[in-house]
């Protein structure tokens, strides 16, 4: 009789759907990364804000990635030999934290380069004879090969910063005059060719570039008149084979370039390298001489549009609808105040894809607020449909400062008298995403831009569900997210960052 009820105790058991495991990842500031369970229940302990079923039909994740600058390579260079590869295992290795696949490049010099320098620096030398990577192959190739080593299949995207100097009205790599650069002051009006409201012509504001994390308003809020690149066929046809010279040339060092956009911020206006483009000059470049150029040369390699980090939707809007365009490109980047629109540009352009091209860069402080925000951008970013997602810089000394006297934020600090390094906020922020969201996941579910503070994604992954949750507030938050029937009840520490893992792999 014992026998036949510890047996039908068995069968009972069998026929009971096993619980789900909850694995919850948890960052504070003073405690990264700390490990517990928790269980799915049938009840919501709080406001419902998601619902998923698991047979949603979300958005497939396709990169993370971060970018290879020389200042970079001089932080990297502080450490020694085993830090090195302890850092590049940890962002680059599958077996370890940010599991970065893909990198981006800079074809000339960008704002964290040590000095301003082009690939082609004889001028009118159309034939392209003098073009060469000499500069890349000292600082940004050995960068991306200590990335290769743990990371094989590494991909490259490239824009440029600048066109060559001698490409542009101004002959000079800035777009703006300021301390920092020897641009002719009297080339200052040239960006709006317009008189002010006292018939002054129209100047450059200083402060519109200045680094305040979230930019209220309207960015940019005049836009340039005319193309700081030379609309000269024959400059254009030129600057076309450059991207497809320069491909070659990283090609031949054994990393390659998967895929280009024209220019980078086309809509800063920068004291330091850039470029101004209209629309009309952006549509005869891409549509007439950078997709053809491509097609023949390297039909393999996407051609995007971007990066756009403009607010102004009518202007995005303007490119973007342009059907021959659309018929070149494979996808958008976006980045800074073009995040604001992702959702009006998904519903607009369904059959283009969105990329992340450049995570926000921050001020210097490195802190437990630069993480939150960057946490937000991973979280809003992602949940409003970007598949690939690009880090700035991933190291720096210090407070991150560049030769043009800005400091930005890094994932990894290199004290520069000591020569030691930490992981910073922004590091931790990373890994709660990526750690877990490999390529294929799908997002399904966002409830973030109406919970800012406390914003949470849901993503499926073959048979898991990852949700990751922030709490930028002084007091702990309680929200339910309801999947397939049962409740996931949040409970987050005030400022923290966390990830929940639900079943198995």
């Amino acid at each position: 009789m014992k026998k036949i009820l510890l047996w039908a105790i068995g069968a009972l058991c069998a026929m009971t759907p096993k619980a789900q495991p909850v694995t919850v990842y948890t960052t504070t500031e003073n405690h990264t990364w700390q490990q517990s369970k928790a269980t799915l229940s049938n009840k919501a302990e709080s406001k419902e804000i998601a619902t998923v079923d698991g047979t949603e039909q979300g958005i497939p994740f396709r990169a993370w990635g971060t970018t290879f600058n020389e200042l970079d390579w001089d932080a990297f260079n502080l450490l020694s030999r085993n830090e090195q590869d302890e850092v590049m295992y940890n962002l680059f290795s599958p077996e370890g934290d940010l599991k970065f696949t893909h990198g981006r490049v800079s074809m000339n010099a960008n704002d964290y380069a040590r000095s301003w320098y082009s690939c082609s620096d004889v001028p009118g030398d159309f034939e392209l004879r003098y073009f060469n990577i000499e500069r890349d192959k000292q600082n940004i190739i050995p960068l991306a090969r200590a990335a290769q080593k743990y990371c094989p299949s590494l991909q490259l995207f490239m824009s440029p910063w600048s066109p060559p100097a001698w490409m542009k009205i101004n002959h000079d790599y800035p777009v703006s005059p300021n301390q920092y650069n020897k641009m002719d002051q009297r080339q200052a009006y040239l960006l709006y060719m317009q008189k002010d409201a006292n018939g002054q012509d129209a100047q450059y504001d200083a402060d519109e570039m200045k680094l305040l994390g979230d930019r209220n308003g309207v960015f940019p809020r005049r836009l340039a008149t005319q193309d700081f690149f030379i609309q000269d066929p024959r400059y254009l046809q030129c600057y076309a084979e450059m991207f497809c010279k320069f491909i070659d040339l990283y090609a031949q060092q054994g990393l390659p370039i998967t895929k280009v956009m024209y220019q980078n911020e086309a809509y800063s206006y920068t004291p330091y390298p850039g470029c101004a483009w209209t629309a009309e000059g952006t549509l005869r470049f891409n549509n007439e001489y950078l997709a053809p150029t491509l097609a023949k040369h390297h039909p393999n390699v996407e051609l995007w549009i971007g990066t756009f980090n403009t607010n102004r939707l009518d202007y995005v809007e303007k490119i973007l609808d342009d059907k021959t365009l659309q018929a070149n490109i494979k996808g958008v980047g976006t980045q800074w105040e073009c995040r604001n629109n992702l959702p009006q540009l998904r519903q607009r352009y369904p059959n283009l894809r969105f990329m992340q091209s450049e995570s926000e860069c921050g001020n210097g402080a490195m802190d437990w607020a630069a993480g939150e925000h960057t946490f937000l951008l991973l979280s809003d970013n992602l949940g409003c449909g970007c598949d690939e997602y690009y880090n700035w810089n991933f190291i720096l000394q210090d407070n991150g400062t560049s030769t043009w006297g800005w400091t930005q934020n890094a994932l990894i600090q290199v004290d520069s008298k000591t020569r030691t390094m930490r992981y910073t906020p922004e590091y931790y922020a990373y890994k709660h995403f990526s750690h877990f969201i490999s390529p294929g996941t799908e997002m399904i579910a966002y409830a973030g831009r109406e919970y800012s503070h406390t914003p949470i994604v849901v993503f499926k992954q073959q048979k898991r569900i990852i949700v990751t949750a922030g709490n930028f507030t002084d007091t702990s938050s309680q929200l339910s997210v309801k999947i397939k029937g049962k409740y996931l009840n949040i409970h987050t520490k005030p400022h923290s960052f966390n990830t929940y893992v639900i079943g198995g792999k």
